[in-house]
């Protein structure tokens, strides 16, 4: 692309800067497109310094900057989105936009198609944005842009309105609102104000990259190996309980905004629970074999397998009705299992990484499933190995063995109770929620990891 002649004043730098991207925007669709094409010298038109400058100072119109947005309220509310840097708000003890740092990352939401002016303004010269320095009247940058003074006020101008919002300010029936009382008469009607809660999306990002970090960057991992292996280490690590995730925008996370399409949609909610008290028969499983040895001495478990040695002992004849009274006591086991793996589950992730845990490695996949958010070689081998049949194996096995001190039992009996363990409903839901669990960790790390090869 032939470059234009710089402003006589024009900084270098600057001016250098703008024209790189420009000349970067321009090779990668020329790349695509055969040598003769005559579309090849429309484009060498379109990226001359002041046509392209002329019209993204048009098409920044169809793009705010905004710091709160509505719509990961709700995809179809169309209203007021608005642009509060942090210096701008209240400071207050409670955490809000208000404690982002000076270099916080502002939002854009509008055409997606006109991003790339956006991406323009982010240029960063001499540790401050082109859309600061537009913010800012900044002369550096007007003398940067044209040695016409009026041509260059008039694009930092348009530029400068990114952040403004778009027509008067403006709720919708898609939006949230809510009445919060300012007076003392709860049913006066004008001692309320109607509140349009917004997205605090620029917070939202920062709180997302802050977690991220804390579960999966190098630091963090290397303090919780060290501590797995009782080593020393300088540097601690944060653990976040529950932490759910949110995904606004579907399939298309950038209808939402720009940073939520980084994100690929997803946006994390911090627990709000009240406190989780673990009884004090709830413990991490060390120092036996297998956790079955303990689930044996369950009262209600030993209830049960008693009832079914007893009536299995006593010779039933072989009708639907002996069938689904098996099928019952066989059913309460597997919910008793269910209820005790559960309680084991809750407790905090990573117990079974410690020396005293002798578990085999199938229980511990099965037990410890939130082990898999920080420990990778645990991760891909719990996605690698067949555990929950062995689970379903080894419920069987135990099941066989309480029972054959009595009774006949073998082969054919251990693949029935393996059988009824895979087919029963609560293991079926329990186990579809722990593949979607999963998928969803899988889907975070790897755009963790693509968001490390974009920095």
């Amino acid at each position: 692309m032939p470059a234009d002649s710089p402003p006589s004043g024009a900084p270098t730098g600057l001016r250098a800067l703008i024209e790189d991207f420009l000349q970067e925007r321009f090779d990668a669709k020329a790349e695509k497109l055969p040598p003769d094409d005559p579309k090849h010298d429309e484009l060498v038109a379109q990226f001359k310094f002041d046509t392209w400058i002329n019209d993204a100072a048009r098409r920044v119109g169809q793009l705010q900057v905004v710091t709160h947005s509505l719509k990961p309220i709700h995809p179809d509310a169309k209203g007021t989105n608005l642009y509060a840097p942090p210096e701008s708000l209240p400071a207050h003890p409670a955490v809000g936009s208000h404690l982002l740092p000076t270099n916080f990352l502002g939002d854009v939401v509008g055409n997606a198609a006109a991003l790339d002016v956006y991406k323009f303004l982010k240029l960063e010269h001499q540790g401050k944005s082109l859309l600061e320095r537009v913010l800012e009247n900044d002369a550096e940058l007007a003398a940067a842009l044209s040695d016409d003074a009026e041509q260059a006020h008039a694009w930092m101008q348009a530029f400068a309105a990114i952040t403004e919002p778009r027509g008067e300010e403006a709720s919708h029936t898609r939006a949230k609102q809510v009445y919060w009382l300012v007076g003392e008469d709860s049913v006066d009607n004008g001692d309320y104000h109607l509140l349009a809660p917004l997205y605090a999306t620029s917070l939202s990002h920062s709180i997302f990259l802050a977690i991220n970090e804390d579960r999966f960057g190098e630091a963090a991992k290397a303090a919780r190996k060290a501590r797995r292996e009782k080593e020393f280490s300088e540097a601690g690590y944060h653990d976040y309980p529950n932490l759910a995730v949110q995904k606004l925008g579907g399939t298309k996370p950038q209808n939402i905004s720009q940073l939520n399409s980084e994100r690929g949609g997803n946006n994390y909610l911090l627990a709000s629970l009240p406190p989780s008290w673990v009884s004090r028969d709830i413990s991490p499983i060390y120092g036996i074999g297998s956790v079955f040895d303990r689930f044996q001495g369950i009262r209600s478990v030993k209830r049960a397998v008693n009832h079914l040695k007893w009536f299995l002992n006593s010779d039933p004849s072989p009708t639907v009705h002996t069938r689904q009274r098996r099928e019952d006591i066989n059913a309460s086991l597997i919910d008793e299992l269910i209820q005790f793996s559960a309680r084991i589950q809750s407790l905090p992730s990573g117990w079974t990484a410690s020396e005293k845990c002798n578990l085999p490695a199938e229980e511990t996949y099965w037990l410890d499933p939130g082990r898999a958010e920080t420990d990778e070689a645990f991760r891909e081998a719990r996605e690698s190995t067949n555990w929950e049949s062995e689970i379903r194996q080894r419920f069987a096995n135990w099941l066989n063995h309480a029972l054959v001190r009595k009774l006949p039992l073998g082969d054919t009996e251990h693949r029935h109770w393996s059988r009824e363990l895979g087919r029963d409903a609560t293991y079926q839901r329990w186990l579809e929620r722990d593949r979607r669990w999963m998928e969803s960790l899988d889907r975070e790390l790897d755009d963790w990891q693509g968001g490390l090869g974009h920095e």
